[in-house]
C-alpha cells in the first residue's frame, strides 16, 4: 500500500518544531558547560531525551556547589574542625555589639582597632546610631573554608577577590565588618576622626585602622580587593 506524500501543512509544522528545539538544545549545551541547569524543568526533561549526549555525562562533569565536593578529602574540614569553623573560629551571630568580649570575632580584633571602634561607637550612640559587628577576627581554618566555598561556587576567579588565610586582614584581626547602613554612613562621615577608614569602594562595611587618618584623613580607597597589593602576596 502506497502512503500519500505528507501535506505542506504537516511539513511546515515539522520545520517549525526543529527551529524551536534547535536553539534550546544549543542553549542547554552551553548551560551544561558553564555548570548551570536550564531554569525551565519541562524544557530540560524534553532536551535530555533528545540530546545525543548522555545526561549522566553532563551531570558528572560539573560538581555540585558545595565546599566538600570541591575540596580534596585530605583538605576537607574534619569533625574536630567544626568548632573552629563556628563561633570559636570567627562566626558572628546576629546583633553582636562592639563591646561584646564574649565573641571571639570581637575579642580577638587588634587592640588598637577595637579601642578606636568602641570610642566611635560610643560617640555614634549619642547620635542614635548603633554599631553591629557582622564580621571581625577569623581563624585561618575559617578563612580557608570561606575561600574554598567561594571557589566552589564561583570558580577559580574567586581566588582573585577572596583573601587567603595568609593575606586576609580578618585573620590578623585588622579588619571589621559593620552592619546597618546608618552605622556605615556615620563611619563614612566621622570614622577618620578615630583612625577608622573604609578600604574598598565596593565594601562599605569593611573598616580598618589607619591612625594617620586622624590628622591627614583616610587614604584613597581601592576599587575592590583585587587592587589591594596585600592580596597579591
Amino acid at each position: 500500500m502506497t502512503r500519500p506524500p505528507p501535506s505542506a501543512e504537516a511539513t511546515t509544522r515539522r520545520v517549525r518544531r526543529l527551529l524551536v528545539v534547535g536553539p534550546v538544545v544549543v542553549m542547554a549545551a552551553i548551560a551544561a558547560a558553564c555548570g548551570h541547569q536550564p531554569r525551565n524543568s519541562s524544557a530540560s526533561s524534553s532536551i535530555s531525551s533528545s540530546s545525543p549526549e548522555p545526561p549522566s555525562k553532563s551531570s558528572s562533569a560539573v560538581p555540585p556547589p558545595s565546599s566538600s565536593a570541591a575540596v580534596p578529602p585530605s583538605k576537607a574540614p574534619r569533625r574536630d574542625d567544626h568548632e573552629a569553623l563556628g563561633k570559636a573560629g570567627g562566626l558572628v551571630p546576629d546583633g553582636v555589639a562592639v563591646s561584646d568580649d564574649a565573641i571571639p570575632a570581637v575579642a580577638n580584633l587588634d587592640p588598637d582597632l577595637l579601642k578606636a571602634l568602641r570610642q566611635a561607637a560610643t560617640e555614634a550612640a549619642d547620635d542614635g546610631v548603633e554599631f553591629v559587628v557582622n564580621s571581625g577576627w577569623r581563624s585561618p581554618n575559617y578563612r580557608s573554608q570561606h575561600l574554598r566555598e567561594a571557589v566552589s561556587k564561583y570558580g577559580s576567579e574567586a581566588a582573585r577577590w577572596v583573601a587567603t588565610a595568609a593575606t586576609s586582614p580578618h585573620v590578623s584581626g585588622d579588619a571589621v565588618g559593620i552592619g546597618h547602613s546608618d552605622a556605615t554612613t556615620w563611619l563614612s562621615d566621622h570614622g577618620a576622626e578615630y583612625g577608622l577608614c573604609r578600604i574598598y569602594k565596593n565594601e562599605p562595611w569593611h573598616y580598618e585602622l589607619r591612625p594617620e587618618a586622624i590628622d591627614d584623613g583616610c587614604p584613597r580607597m581601592y576599587a575592590d580587593p583585587t587592587q589591594d597589593p596585600r592580596m597579591q602576596q
